[in-house]
């Protein structure tokens, strides 16, 4: 499900405030800059409000985020729900005893890891990044809070880029976006 189908006026707002970098940081790559989106305040808030009235009231008690933008938006909608906040973040950046996901992207492996005891079995959870492209750290990030027991609820990304068929590997989870580019 897409805000952008929903045509909320809020979500033009946010699209233009997102820059697009040609051929960084390779060749061929059309790089989603959100570091303009957050310079400008109302199109920062307009986007943690709209993922904040989708979640508000659906006993969500977990937001984990993804390494690194997730860390951006997944806290301000954790505090605005009453959930608290998990990062997911690359191997060795958490101190203390962790559990880890692998994962395979298109050009490598990756890893997430998350605490131990930082989520419980039967929590709910909601996955929060900056963008979905292929879907594998998103899976990552299900399996890992699946493997401890969460339910993830959805998962919410700003950006989707479609033609890359992230969607279709998240094994039947909803996934919310506010703006989708082809």
């Amino acid at each position: 499900m897409s805000a952008y189908r929903d045509e909320d006026p809020r979500i033009q707002g946010i699209k233009t405030k997102i820059r697009v970098v040609p051929n960084f940081p390779k060749p061929g790559i059309m790089f989603q800059d959100i570091t303009t989106l957050l310079l400008d305040p109302k199109a920062f808030k307009d986007t943690i409000d709209l993922f904040v009235e989708r979640y508000k009231g659906k006993n969500i008690s977990v937001v984990a985020g993804i390494e690194a933008r997730g860390f951006i938006f997944g806290p301000p909608i954790a505090l605005a729900i009453g959930a608290k906040f998990v990062p997911l973040r690359k191997p060795r950046k958490l101190p203390g005893e962790v559990i880890s996901e692998e994962y395979i992207l298109e050009y490598g492996r990756d890893c997430l890891e998350m605490h131990v005891g930082a989520v419980e079995p039967g929590e709910r959870a909601l996955v929060v990044d900056d963008l979905i492209a292929t879907g594998g750290t998103l899976c990552a990030a299900m399996n890992l809070l699946e493997r401890v027991g969460a339910e993830v609820v959805e998962c919410a990304c700003l950006i989707e880029l479609p033609e890359l068929q992230g969607r279709g590997r998240l094994n039947g989870k909803p996934l919310y976006v506010l703006v989708e580019y082809q």
